[in-house]
């Protein structure tokens, strides 16, 4: 029976440079699982490859022989000595295997604990995988069950509920402001990735028209039709963010961008309508100073700093939670892998068995020539049903009693009964 093997490297293990050697892009992974199709040492195979990790999950005949072959496939495939990124991969076999496969989707092992795109990723290598036939029996079953587990995990606990990124963290925090952000008016000032990631979450939560401000306006522009807002010139913020409820700020200004008299006098074309600054940027984008000013609020990074720190804790105390849950999916899976070392017997006994049947029913029909077709077909039915009887039991025992105490004796025991050999 193929063992379950993987080895691997991740943010923990190596650093970026050694990932940056390893990584596969999406071309070089199609042509890589073209290449481990082919391995006569690696029977099944999926390649996962994030800016995080590289991992290459197996079943393989032998396992130690796969992963002294997935070694030297990683170091010609990438032209790479073994001894520059040995020292920091990571091999599983078995039981830990699965239960690394499972930690990853339910991003425990992500730098980030709780954050969902890991899951994702781990769909499309898998899509790649089954495309390519690079994934078989005990993947395809290793894979389904690691996206129920992720699934149960991501259900069951609160894992994924509290913000643990700055962007997220400060979206959060608006919600808390208005309970509501739908049909709420955005600004962004600056387009860049923290502003990226914090219109995906502002879009999550149907939020109204969202305005981007950058010193680059093409770069605004881009952003703003990405997610079918609108882009001004930096000179216009001050202009319209009289119409604005939200502003949210994250460039790489060396002073404010915003000052206490320009928000004063905006304001009062605002008719004192509550207006709500979160500031992202290092060093601020906003002066604190605004504070002071009637229904103008401002948040900065140490604010959402405080958030973040204490959803992470939030989030490890889920953590175990979830661990639990995947304990006991490793206990579930190998039930089921256990069940695979009894199949050839299962399927040599039934042959012997309906052989047999077979025989002897063609013996018995020859003598009645005479019978219509009709009772020929009622007899083959019964027969069938007389070896399906008398299999239930013995195959019934072998996957589920045989599974424990001594399996391997079991098997030869009943090959020995029945002559299976």
């Amino acid at each position: 029976m193929r063992d379950i093997v993987l080895i691997g490297l991740n943010h923990k293990t190596a650093s970026v440079d050694v990932r940056e050697c390893i990584a596969f892009t999406t071309d070089e992974t199609d042509r890589a699982l073209k290449m481990l199709r082919e391995n006569p040492a690696i029977g099944e195979s999926v390649l996962f490859s994030t800016c995080n990790r590289i991992e290459l999950l197996m079943a393989a005949d032998e396992g130690q022989k796969a992963i002294n072959t997935a070694k030297q496939f990683l170091a010609a495939f990438k032209n790479v000595p073994i001894a520059q990124f040995e020292s920091s991969l990571y091999q599983y076999q078995g039981d830990d295997a699965v239960r690394h496969t499972f930690q990853v989707a339910a991003s425990l092992d992500s730098m980030v604990v709780g954050e969902p795109q890991i899951l994702g990723q781990m769909k499309a290598a898998y899509r790649k995988a089954t495309l390519e036939s690079t994934s078989g029996v005990i993947l395809n079953k290793l894979l389904h069950r690691t996206f129920f587990v992720a699934k149960k995990v991501r259900t069951e606990t609160g894992i994924g509920d509290h913000a643990v990124s700055i962007s997220y963290a400060a979206i959060e925090l608006a919600k808390k402001i208005f309970g509501d952000l739908a049909g709420k008016q955005v600004m962004l000032i600056g387009a860049g990735e923290m502003a990226e990631l914090a219109v995906d979450h502002l879009i999550r939560n149907r939020a109204g028209t969202i305005t981007v401000a950058n010193r680059t306006f093409a770069r605004g522009v881009e952003l703003a039709e990405r997610f079918f807002g609108q882009a001004i010139k930096f000179e216009e913020i001050v202009d319209t963010i009289k119409d604005v409820d939200i502003v949210i700020s994250s460039t790489g200004a060396t002073d404010y961008v915003l000052g206490k008299a320009q928000i004063k006098k905006a304001m009062r074309s605002r008719r004192n309508r509550s207006l709500f600054f979160i500031d992202i940027a290092v060093p601020r984008d906003i002066d604190p100073e605004i504070n002071r000013i009637n229904n103008a609020y401002v948040y900065d990074i140490d604010d959402l700093k405080g958030i973040v720190d204490e959803n992470v804790e939030d989030r490890q105390r889920e953590a175990t939670k979830a661990q639990r849950i995947i304990d006991e999916a490793v206990i579930g899976f190998r039930k089921w892998y256990d069940t695979l070392a009894v199949v050839p017997t299962i399927v040599a006994l039934r042959g012997k068995v309906e052989a047999v049947a077979r025989q002897e029913l063609e013996k018995t029909l020859g003598t009645l020539g005479h019978l219509p077709e009709g009772d020929k077909q009622a007899i083959k039915r019964m027969t069938d049903a007389l070896v399906n009887k008398i299999l239930h039991e013995p195959t019934h025992f072998l996957k589920k009693n045989g599974c424990y105490g001594d399996k391997t004796a079991t098997l030869e025991l009943t090959r020995k009964l029945f002559n299976l050999e």
